[in-house]
């Protein structure tokens, strides 16, 4: 089983493959007016198992195609889906998010919680933009530093980890300059890393290793999964993500 393989496993039974939250999810719509929930076309790219997939049916209007590379992912949010009566509105599509299927100026709405990293928040939000319509709506969240005069040993992790790492106020300079209009921007809270991240996914790591015979690449991903916590833990005050809203100009 090659690294991604891994990576997905590790994660499929947990509710979320990265840090969020229900009300962080819905503290980015609240940014998108009433009006413009009903009716809608929403792509979800990079759902993974789409919790917040399932955030935005519950609390729109709308029909969302639920983008991921991984079908394992998908199966399991159409699993959910199916269970909570949402299957008629929640359609999955297995596909790169560097090359999506769909028309110029089809949707009314981009969501993407975690995942625009990778290809770039720039060249995410540049070549995503084409898909919206003129008025659409863009709702990405990204890591980003939140404070200044940072530890060396942080920096040196983050840019070997995701070199694309920056400020969060030049974020959203960003998205102006991507052709996009402010709507809002917030750092996410530390229990959308610890509750609803880190510390479901310690209770996986039993579960994980036996399922791989204890294999150096599945001890390779725990350690992995396990320094990038502990960076967490020590130096939280200096990062998190920040969800960014805008409306296509």
């Amino acid at each position: 089983m090659d690294y991604l393989e891994l990576l997905v496993d590790f994660h499929l039974n947990n509710y979320r493959q990265g840090p969020g939250s229900k009300e962080a999810t819905l503290k980015a719509l609240s940014f998108i007016p009433k009006n413009d929930k009903e009716k809608i076309k929403i792509a979800d790219i990079g759902c993974g198992s789409g919790q917040q997939t399932i955030d935005l049916a519950k609390n729109t209007n709308s029909q969302i195609a639920a983008v991921d590379l991984f079908p394992r992912f998908l199966d399991k949010l159409n699993y959910i889906s199916k269970e909570l009566g949402l299957s008629n509105r929640i359609k999955t599509v297995c596909e790169s998010m560097e090359n999506l299927s769909f028309k110029k100026e089809s949707l009314d709405m981009i969501w993407s919680e975690g995942a625009i990293y990778n290809m770039g928040f720039k060249n995410g939000l540049q070549q995503w933009r084409k898909f919206l319509k003129k008025g659409g709506f863009m709702a990405v969240s990204e890591i980003c530093w939140i404070r200044p005069n940072r530890p060396k040993k942080l920096c040196d992790f983050w840019n070997k980890a995701y070199s694309g790492m920056d400020s969060f106020s030049n974020k959203i300079q960003v998205v102006e300059e991507c052709g996009f209009a402010p709507l809002g921007a917030f750092v996410l809270p530390q229990e959308c890393w610890v509750n609803n991240y880190y510390e479901p996914s310690l209770k996986q790591i039993p579960d994980f290793l036996q399922r791989h015979n204890n294999s150096d690449e599945a001890k390779a991903t725990v350690k992995e999964h396990m320094e990038e916590m502990e960076m967490y833990v020590k130096y939280r005050d200096y990062y998190s993500y920040g969800f960014f809203i805008g409306t296509k100009i």
